[in-house]
C-alpha cells in the first residue's frame, strides 16, 4: 500500500474570473483537475492549456482543448472535471469560455521542477537548497576553481550561483557583458584557451562528485556599451533612427554632458560652482546653472511644438479649396495635434480636418477667412504654451533628479563619495553612448539629423524608482529619460526587441544562442534584472531553455513593490524561487516574521486530504542572509550578528543561501563592479592570519557547517511546520516541526544588530519553555573574538576579519551545554511535558539549536493513534507504532462496527440539531464566548472544522477549546456511548480513541481530534451511501449530499413521533423504553425542519411528510421507512383527511385540504417504484379514528386500500365539519369561522374545491396575527375555491386507481363507484384548461373575470375563489400539477406558462411565491416585524413573494418533461438549464455549516433568518429533479 496517496488539486472555475495575478504552484506529479463553479454549470464549457498532450512538445501559443469527465453519470455538474496531470515543470496558461465567449476566464499554473544531484541522482527538495552566489571573474583561472568552490561544498551548501561567466564590457561589472556567447578569456591560463566544454564539465563534477547543483545569470535587457556586436547591429538598442521619441532626451543629456566638461574646467566660477560639490550652496548652484544655461540652451520644448505661420498658412489655403472629411472626424469639432513620428523641433502637425471642422468662417469673404485663421493662431500659441508648461514640469523633475544624484554620489555618508566632477566622473551618469569624438554642444546637435552617426546614440540601461515594471520605459509614451528618472547604468546598452523575432532578428537570435549555451551547462538560471525584462522575451527565451532542460530552476529578484505584480512574472515566466533578502529586516522581530511569511505550517497544522481545492500561493522564496547587491551586513549591523541572523535565515522552511564573504566576514560589500580580487581557496590547515586561504575557522564557516546540514536535514526529513517566537527585543526562537514523527529542532538565536562592546543589552534572558524532551543540543554556537591580528584589505585576496571566529559545540547532551545553566522538568498537566531552559551564556551573536521530541509516552500514544487511523488513509503509517494493550474495541475496523448502524441510528450519529438533543436531556456542544454547534453529531464539527482545517487556523475558539480541556472530546463519545447496540459500540470505539488523545501534548490535540474525527465521518459516509439506493450510491456528490438530507431529517426521538402500526406487519423496528423498560416501536419519523420543526409536537407535519417523502425515502431506497410513514398516516385518517400537525396522531389537527392528496401520490409513488411495492395496499393499517367523532383508540387494522377507498369516498361524499375544540386552544389567532373545514368535488368539473376566506387548508398557510395591522384571524392566501395543486393531484390519484382497476389490482378501492370514477377522470380532463387558462384570446368565451386578468399565457393560482382576483394571480403551483398530471395541460401552452414564471418567479435558489408585478408583492419575510401594514405585519407576506425552496423542484421536473416533448436540442438546452440553476444549491449545500437547502430566501436569495436553515422538502424535491435528469 502506498504511504502516498495521488496528490489531486481542483481548481474550480467561475464565469469571468481572470487569475492572470494569482499564482497557483503545483508539483510534478500532481493531477490538477478543473471544475465547474456555480456560474458555469449547465453551460457547455470548453477548457483549454498549452500544457502538452501526451508525446507532444510545448508550445506556448499552442493550445488544445480538454475533455470532460463525469464520472458519477448526467445528473449534474458537480463532479465534472478536467484533468492535467503535471509531469512537466514551467508555467502554463489555461482559459476557458462557453457559448460566443472563447475567452471567459483563465489564468496560469506554475509546475515546480524537480532538482537532482550526485551520482545517483537524488532528488533535492527546493526547500533543501542552500545557496552561495560566487562572483565569477572572482574565481580566477578555471583550474583554480575547486579548490575555490571547496569553500562552498565544505561550508555545507549544495548550490553554486554564479554570476555571468560570459567576457565582461570596459565596466568590468560582472552583468554587463562584452559578448553573451563567448567564455570570459580571463578563466583561461596563459597557453589555454577553455571553453563552455570545461566549464560544462566542471558543473557535471560538481553535481555528481560534491552533489552539488550549478545555476547562473542571464541577462537579456542589456548589453556592454562597448559590445563589437552592438556596434555592428546598433538596431538592437535604442538610438535616435529607431526611436526618434529619444531625440530630445538626448540633447537634454549632451547638455548635461558639456556641463560636466564646463564644472571640470571651472567655467562656472563667477556663478559659484566649482568641480568641487561641497555643501548646499554648490547644489544650489547646479539648479542656478541648469535653469540659467542649460534649459534655455537647448529649448526641448521645440520639439514638442507646431510651426504656427507655415500651419496658419496652410489652413488659410485649404479654407478656400477644401473641406473637412467628414469620416474622419465624424462630425465632431475639436482641434487635434500630430505628433511628428520624427520629432523635429516645430514637427508637430494639425490634423486639417479637425481645423476645417472647428474654425469654421461664417462667410468665405476674405475678412471671415482672417477671422478664422487669427482664432486658429490664437489656439495654437495655446497649445504651444502647453506643451512649454509641460517641458518646465518635466525640466523641474530633470532638476531633481540631477541634484539628488550628486547629493548621493558626492554628499551622502552611504554613497561613493566620488569627489570632484570629472570627464571620467562626470556630475550625473550619461544617457547615452556617444562614439565620437568630442567637440562642442553646437557640434554634437546637427548628428542627431545625420542617420549614419544617430543610429549610434544608444540609450543606457538602469532603472526607475517606482516604476511600473510591465511597462518600457525607453518605449514612446514614457519621459523617463527627458525627466532624468532613471537610475542609469552608464556601461550598459538597453535591448530592443520589438514585440516579435521578426522586429530585431539578430537580437533574437542571439540572446537564443545565450539562452541555448546557459540551459546546456546549468541546472537554473538567475533572471537578473527580471523586473524590468521585458515580458514576451524573457517568456520566449525560457521556452528556449526548458527545450533543452524541461526541470530548469529559475530564480529572479524582483523589486515591484507589490506581490500581485510580482504574481505576474512568476505565473508567466514560471519562476520557481524569488530572492527574498534577510537584510530588508530592520530588527529581530521583522527577520523572524519573514521566517514565518516565506513557508511551513503551523506547528500542530491539521492533516489536509490529498484531494483538495487549489489555494492560491505565495512565490517560493530563496531566503537569503545577503546578496551580492546588499550592502555590508557587517557595516549595517555588527560582525556579531552575522552567526545569528544566519542561523534565522536556515530555519526558515524554504530555500536558504548567502553570498561568499559573508562566511568569512568580510566588512565590506564585495562590489560587483569594481572588485578584482580572488576568492581565497580552501586549506584546512591554513593559519588565521592568511588571506588567501580559508578553512572551519575562519569567519562563521563552521557555524554555517552546522546550520546548512540542520537545514537541509529538516527540509528532507519532512520538518514542515513553523512556529517562531519572539523571546524579547534581540531573541528570536525558531521550531520546525515534523508532523509525523512530531519531533522537533528549536533553533534559539540572538542576534547582535549593535556592537555589543558598545551597546548596553540585557544581562538577564528569559527563560525558555519547550514541550517535549530535549533528545540533545545540536549545536551551540557563538562569535567570539582571537587573537590574529585585525583586519587588513588584502590586495590580491578578499579576506576577511580574522579576529573573530565561532565557538561551535555540535550533538552534544544538554548537561554538557556551555549555553544552558539550567533544564528543569516542568508540567501543565498530565499530558503536558514541558522543560524549562534557564540559560547562563546566551550571549549577543550566539545561537542554540535543541533536537526535541515528545516524551516517550505522550510518542508512544501518537504513534498509537496513528496506528488506528491507517485503517482511514495509509498517510498515518510513518510514525506509527502498534499497541501492546490494545482495547478490545480498536481490535475491530470502525468499518465495520458501523455496517451495524442503521441509517436512523446515522441520524443519531451526524445529526441532531439542539432541540432533538434536548428531548434526550442533553444539547449541542456549546463554546462560551463562542456559539454551539449547529448539530449534536459530527456533522455539527466537521461543518466548523471544514473552515478551520484548511486555513490552519489553530487560534479559533474551538482549538482553544480542544487545547484547554477534555469537554469536546468526552461530549463527542459520551452522547454515544449511553446508547444500546452499534450506536453505543461506535461511542466505545472513539471513546477509546480519545484515550489516547487526552494523554498527548495539548498543542497536537487539535490535529489529532479532527483526524479522528474526519475518519469516523467518512466511514459514517461510506456506509450511510451503502445503505442507500443504487441511484445514491453511483450519484454525484451533489447527489450524495442531498441524500444525506434522508439521515438528516429521518430520525427517531425518545418519544414516538408516529402513531403505532399494526402488531401484523413484518421488520417493524422496536426498542426497550428507557423509562418504563417495556418494548415500543421506534419507528423513523421525517422532521420538517431544521431547527424549528425538529422534535416534539412540532416535528411531524402531514403535509410536509409527503412532499418530502418520495425524494428522502423513496429516491434514497428506505422503502422500509416509507412504507411505515405511509402506514402510520393513514391509521390517523379522519373526516377523509390526514392531519396537518400531526401531532404524535393524539394533538392531530385536520385544518389541511391538500396532505390527503400528497399521502395518496406518496402511495402511488411507493406502488410503483417500490419492488412488489404494490402489496403495501393490503398492508394492515391501526386506525386511530374509525369514526370521526372517535377518541384516539386502535380497535381495528383494516388494509391500507380501504382507507384510501375511505378518503376518496369522503371526498365525494363532501366533507364538512367543525375542528375539535375549535378556538383558541389550538389557534389563538383564527377567527371563529375559520374552524369550519370543508372538501368537495364539484358535479361539474370533477374539481376538488373547499375552504373559505378565513382559513388556509393549502400549503401557503400564513395566518395573520398582528392586531396592530388588522391582519389578525386573517389568511394573508386563503386559496380557498379549487386549488391548482390539488386538482392536479387529485387527477392523479384518480388516474391511478383507474388504471388499477383496469389491470384488475386491488378492485376494491373504487368498488361500487368505478363509473363515477371513470367519470371523474374525464370531468377534470374536459375542464381543467377550460377553467384555468388563461387564454392570449381576450374574447375567450371561458374567462369569467376578463377585467381581473393582468398576465396571459399562464394558469390560474385556483378556480372559484371567493376573492375572484386571487385566482388570477401568477404563483408556481401550476408546476406541481404539471408533473403529477402533465395530461391535464396542452404541450405548447405549458411551455410558455413555464416560460412566464422562469422569467418572473424564479430566483437564484427558490422560486417567489408571488408575481412580483402584483400589487402586494413583498419579497422579505420579516416574522418579527409588528407594525400597522396589513400586509407585511408579523410576517403576514411568508408566502407573497419570499422565495420558497421546494417549489423550484417541481417547476424544473415541469421543464425537463414538457421540453422533451419539444425535441432532442430543446430538451439539452433545458438539462444544461436546470443544471446551472441548481449549481447554487449545490454551491448552498456544500457551505452551508447545516448541510441542507433552507426553508425559504429573502428576495433575490438574500438570507432570511426567520426560515428554517434546513427544510426537508427542499432537500426531496432537488433530489427528484436529478432523479428525473
Amino acid at each position: 500500500m502506498s504511504l502516498q496517496a495521488k496528490q489531486v488539486r481542483v481548481l474550480v472555475l467561475n464565469d469571468m474570473e481572470q487569475l492572470g495575478r494569482t499564482l497557483f504552484r503545483l508539483d510534478q506529479g500532481f493531477e490538477l483537475q478543473f471544475r465547474l463553479g456555480p456560474t458555469l454549470q449547465g453551460k457547455h464549457v470548453c477548457v483549454h492549456t498549452n500544457y502538452p498532450a501526451p508525446g507532444k512538445h510545448f508550445d506556448r501559443h499552442t493550445f488544445q482543448a480538454l475533455d470532460w469527465h463525469n464520472p458519477m453519470g448526467r445528473e449534474d455538474d458537480s463532479d465534472k472535471f478536467c484533468t492535467l496531470d503535471l509531469q512537466i515543470a514551467g508555467s502554463y496558461q489555461y482559459y476557458f469560455g462557453h457559448g460566443h465567449e472563447e475567452k471567459s476566464g483563465g489564468g496560469y499554473i506554475v509546475v515546480d521542477p524537480v532538482l537532482r544531484a550526485g551520482s545517483d541522482n537524488h532528488h533535492v527538495h527546493l526547500d533543501c537548497i542552500t545557496i552561495q552566489t560566487y562572483l565569477s571573474k572572482c574565481l580566477g583561472h578555471l583550474d583554480d576553481w575547486p579548490a575555490r568552490l571547496r569553500v562552498a561544498k565544505e561550508s555545507g551548501y549544495n548550490m553554486i550561483h554564479f554570476t555571468p561567466l560570459q567576457t565582461l564590457g570596459k565596466s568590468r561589472s560582472c552583468y554587463s557583458l562584452a559578448d553573451q556567447l563567448s567564455l570570459n578569456p580571463e578563466f583561461s591560463p596563459p597557453g589555454k584557451n577553455y571553453t563552455w566544454t570545461e566549464v560544462g564539465e566542471l558543473v557535471q563534477k560538481l553535481k555528481k562528485e560534491w552533489n552539488m547543483i550549478c545555476i547562473t545569470d542571464v541577462v537579456y535587457n542589456h548589453t556592454a556599451a562597448n559590445s563589437p556586436w552592438i556596434k555592428e547591429h546598433p538596431e538592437c538598442g535604442y538610438n535616435l533612427v529607431n526611436s526618434p521619441h529619444l531625440r530630445s532626451a538626448w540633447v537634454l543629456d549632451r547638455a548635461i554632458w558639456h556641463m560636466t566638461c564646463n564644472m571640470a574646467d571651472a567655467k562656472y566660477a563667477a556663478m559659484g560652482l566649482d568641480a568641487q560639490v561641497q555643501n548646499q550652496g554648490h547644489l544650489n548652484a547646479i539648479r542656478n546653472v541648469l535653469w540659467e544655461q542649460v534649459f534655455p540652451k537647448v529649448k526641448l520644448w521645440e520639439f514638442f511644438q507646431v510651426k504656427i505661420e507655415n500651419t496658419v498658412e496652410e489652413f488659410r489655403t485649404l479654407l478656400t479649396e477644401a473641406k473637412p472629411d467628414q469620416k474622419k472626424t465624424e462630425g465632431k469639432q475639436g482641434l487635434k495635434i500630430i505628433q511628428d513620428p520624427k520629432f523635429r523641433r516645430f514637427g508637430n502637425k494639425v490634423d486639417m480636418d479637425s481645423a476645417l471642422e472647428t474654425f469654421v468662417p461664417h462667410s468665405r469673404s476674405p475678412q471671415a477667412i482672417l477671422e478664422a485663421c487669427n482664432w486658429l493662431w490664437g489656439r495654437l500659441e495655446e497649445i504651444n504654451k502647453e506643451q512649454y508648461q509641460q517641458m518646465l514640469h518635466h525640466q523641474e523633475q530633470a532638476a531633481n533628479c540631477i541634484v539628488g544624484n550628486v547629493v548621493y554620489e558626492r554628499l551622502a555618508d552611504h554613497g561613493p563619495k566620488l569627489g570632484p566632477v570629472t570627464r571620467k566622473d562626470p556630475i550625473v551618469t550619461r544617457y547615452f553612448t556617444f562614439p565620437f569624438e568630442e567637440k562642442s554642444l553646437e557640434d554634437d546637435l546637427p548628428m542627431m539629423d545625420q542617420p549614419d552617426k544617430a543610429r549610434h546614440f544608444l540609450a543606457h540601461n538602469g532603472w526607475v524608482m517606482g516604476d511600473d515594471p510591465l511597462r518600457n520605459f525607453a518605449e514612446p509614451g514614457s519621459n523617463v529619460y527627458i525627466r532624468r528618472e532613471l537610475i542609469c547604468w552608464g556601461d550598459s546598452v538597453k535591448l530592443r526587441y520589438g514585440n516579435k523575432p521578426e522586429d530585431c532578428p539578430y537580437l533574437w537570435a542571439h540572446m537564443q544562442k545565450y539562452t541555448e549555451i546557459t540551459a546546456k551547462h546549468f541546472a537554473g538560471v538567475r533572471l537578473d534584472n527580471c523586473h524590468s525584462t521585458p515580458l514576451h522575451v524573457a517568456e520566449y527565451m525560457l521556452d528556449v531553455a526548458r527545450v533543452l532542460r524541461p526541470s530548469l530552476y529559475v530564480v529572479a529578484e524582483l523589486f515591484t513593490g507589490s506581490e500581485d505584480l510580482d504574481n505576474v512574472f512568476v505565473t508567466k515566466l514560471g519562476i520557481t524561487s524569488l530572492i527574498r533578502e534577510a537584510m530588508s529586516a530592520g530588527d529581530s522581530h521583522e527577520e523572524g516574521r519573514l521566517v514565518y511569511r516565506y513557508g511551513g505550517e503551523p506547528v500542530g497544522a491539521f492533516v489536509q486530504p490529498s484531494l483538495r481545492p487549489l489555494v492560491p500561493s505565495i512565490a517560493h522564496a530563496m531566503f537569503l542572509d545577503v546578496t551580492h547587491d546588499n550592502e555590508c551586513p557587517i557595516q549595517l549591523r555588527s560582525a556579531y550578528d552575522s552567526l545569528p541572523s544566519s542561523a534565522i535565515v536556515s530555519m526558515a522552511c524554504c530555500c536558504s543561501g548567502s553570498t561568499r564573504g559573508y562566511d568569512e566576514m568580510v566588512p565590506h560589500q564585495i562590489s560587483v563592479v569594481k572588485e578584482e580580487r580572488f576568492y581565497p581557496k580552501w586549506n584546512p590547515e591554513a593559519k588565521a592570519s592568511s588571506p588567501g586561504e580559508v578553512n572551519l575557522k575562519t569567519g562563521i564557516i563552521a557555524g554555517k557547517l552546522a546550520l546548512n546540514k540542520m537545514h537541509q536535514e529538516l527540509a528532507s526529513k519532512g520538518f514542515n511546520q513553523v512556529y517562531v517566537d519572539q523571546v524579547d527585543e534581540d531573541i528570536v526562537a525558531v521550531t520546525r516541526h515534523c508532523p509525523s514523527t512530531h519531533q522537533s529542532v528549536v533553533a534559539v538565536c540572538r542576534t547582535a544588530f549593535h556592537n555589543p562592546k558598545h551597546h548596553q543589552y540585557r544581562k538577564e534572558v528569559p527563560p525558555m519553555f519547550i514541550p517535549g524532551k530535549i533528545e540533545e543540543v545540536i549545536l551551540e554556537a557563538r562569535i567570539i573574538d582571537r587573537q590574529a591580528g585585525t583586519y587588513k584589505k588584502c590586495e590580491k585576496y578578499i579576506n576577511g576579519m580574522p579576529e573573530y571566529t565561532v565557538e561551535i559545540n555540535e550533538h552534544i547532551q544538554l548537561k554538557d551545554s556551555g549555553v544552558v545553566k539550567h533544564a528543569g522538568v516542568t508540567s501543565k498537566g498530565s499530558s503536558e511535558f514541558v522543560q524549562e531552559i534557564i540559560f547562563k551564556c546566551l550571549t549577543p551573536g550566539s545561537v542554540i539549536a535543541f533536537r526535541v521530541s515528545l516524551d516517550p509516552k505522550a510518542q508512544e500514544l501518537v504513534g498509537v493513534i496513528r496506528h488506528h487511523l491507517i485503517q482511514f488513509s495509509p498517510k498515518y503509517k510513518p510514525g506509527s507504532l502498534l499497541d501492546q494493550h490494545t482495547p478490545t474495541i480498536l481490535e475491530t475496523p470502525l468499518a465495520e462496527i458501523m455496517s451495524k448502524l442503521t441509517l436512523g441510528d446515522m441520524n443519531m450519529l451526524l445529526f441532531r440539531c439542539d432541540s432533538e438533543e434536548q428531548e434526550d436531556g442533553g444539547g449541542c456542544y456549546n463554546i462560551p464566548s463562542w456559539t454551539s454547534f449547529k448539530y449534536g453529531g459530527l456533522q455539527g464539527l466537521l461543518s466548523v472544522m471544514a473552515d478551520i482545517r484548511p486555513k490552519n487556523d489553530l487560534g479559533h475558539p474551538v482549538c482553544d477549546n480542544l487545547r484547554q480541556g477534555d469537554w469536546m472530546i468526552d461530549y463527542v463519545s459520551n452522547r454515544l456511548v449511553c446508547h444500546s447496540g452499534a450506536l453505543g459500540e461506535v461511542g466505545k470505539w472513539l471513546k477509546a480513541m480519545f484515550q489516547y488523545l487526552k494523554h498527548i501534548p495539548r498543542y497536537l490535540i487539535p490535529c489529532y481530534f479532527d483526524a479522528i474525527l474526519v475518519g469516523a465521518y467518512t466511514t459514517a459516509l461510506d456506509t450511510t451511501f451503502n445503505k442507500m439506493s443504487s441511484f445514491v450510491q453511483n450519484g454525484s456528490t451533489f447527489v450524495k449530499l442531498l441524500a444525506l438530507g434522508s439521515v438528516q431529517m429521518g430520525g427517531v426521538g425518545s418519544f414516538p413521533a408516529l402513531p403505532p402500526l399494526s402488531l401484523e406487519l413484518p421488520d417493524v423496528p422496536y426498542r426497550l423504553n428507557k423509562d418504563t423498560g417495556k418494548k415500543e416501536q421506534c419507528c423513523v419519523s421525517l422532521a420538517a425542519g431544521l431547527p424549528h420543526f425538529s422534535s416534539g409536537i412540532f416535528r411531524c407535519w402531514g403535509r410536509d411528510t409527503f412532499i418530502a417523502l418520495r425524494g428522502l425515502m423513496l429516491v434514497t431506497g428506505r422503502h422500509l421507512e416509507a412504507r411505515n410513514i405511509i402506514l402510520a398516516f393513514a391509521g390517523t385518517l379522519r373526516h377523509g383527511l390526514i392531519p396537518n400537525l400531526l401531532g404524535e396522531g393524539i394533538c392531530a389537527r385536520y385544518n389541511c385540504r391538500d396532505a390527503v392528496w400528497w399521502w395518496l401520490q406518496c402511495i402511488q409513488e411507493y406502488c410503483t417504484s417500490v419492488p412488489e411495492g404494490i402489496a403495501i395496499l393490503r398492508c394492515p393499517v391501526v386506525r386511530m379514528y374509525p369514526r370521526d367523532d372517535s377518541e384516539p383508540q386502535a380497535p381495528g387494522t383494516p388494509p391500507l386500500c380501504d382507507v384510501i377507498h375511505e378518503a376518496m369516498t369522503r371526498h365525494m361524499q363532501g366533507i364538512d365539519f367543525r375542528e375539535r375544540n375549535a378556538g383558541p386552544k389550538i389557534d389563538m389567532h383564527m377567527k371563529d369561522e375559520g374552524f369550519n373545514v370543508v372538501a368537495k368535488v364539484h358535479r361539474d368539473t370533477g374539481f376538488v374545491y373547499g375552504g373559505n376566506r378565513f382559513n388556509c387548508g393549502t400549503w401557503m398557510d400564513k395566518m395573520g396575527e398582528s392586531d396592530k395591522a388588522r391582519n389578525k384571524g386573517m389568511p394573508a392566501t386563503p386559496r380557498d375555491g379549487s386549488a391548482v395543486e390539488i386538482v392536479g393531484l387529485s387527477k392523479s390519484a384518480v388516474r391511478w386507481l383507474v388504471d388499477l382497476h383496469k389491470k384488475d389490482i386491488i378492485v376494491s378501492l373504487i368498488r361500487h363507484n368505478e363509473t363515477f370514477f371513470i367519470l371523474l377522470f374525464s370531468l377534470i380532463l374536459a375542464n381543467f384548461e377550460k377553467n384555468f387558462y388563461v387564454s392570449h384570446d381576450e374574447k375567450d368565451p371561458n374567462e369569467k373575470h376578463p377585467d381581473l386578468v393582468h398576465k396571459r399565457g399562464i394558469y390560474k393560482d385556483s378556480h372559484g375563489a371567493s376573492s375572484p382576483w386571487c385566482d388570477y394571480q401568477l404563483r408556481p403551483n401550476f408546476c406541481i400539477a404539471m408533473v403529477v398530471a402533465p395530461e391535464l395541460f396542452t404541450v405548447e401552452r405549458a411551455w410558455k406558462a413555464l416560460g412566464m414564471a422562469e422569467k418572473k418567479l424564479l430566483g437564484p435558489l427558490g422560486m417567489k411565491t408571488l408575481d412580483p408585478d402584483d400589487m402586494v408583492y413583498c419579497g422579505v419575510y420579516d416574522n418579527a416585524l409588528d407594525n400597522d401594514n396589513y400586509n407585511v405585519a408579523r410576517g403576514f407576506n411568508y408566502h407573497q413573494g419570499p422565495e420558497w425552496l421546494w417549489p423550484i423542484g417541481y417547476f424544473l421536473r415541469a421543464k425537463l418533461y414538457f421540453a422533451k416533448k419539444f425535441g432532442k436540442e430543446t430538451y439539452e438546452q433545458t438539462v444544461y438549464l436546470v443544471k446551472s440553476i441548481l449549481s447554487q444549491h449545490y454551491v448552498h449545500l456544500e457551505r452551508s455549516s447545516w448541510k441542507g437547502l433552507p426553508e425559504l430566501t429573502n428576495e433575490n436569495g438574500q438570507y432570511c433568518p426567520f426560515s428554517c436553515e434546513s427544510q426537508a422538502w427542499s432537500i426531496s424535491t432537488v433530489l427528484e429533479v436529478l432523479h428525473d435528469i
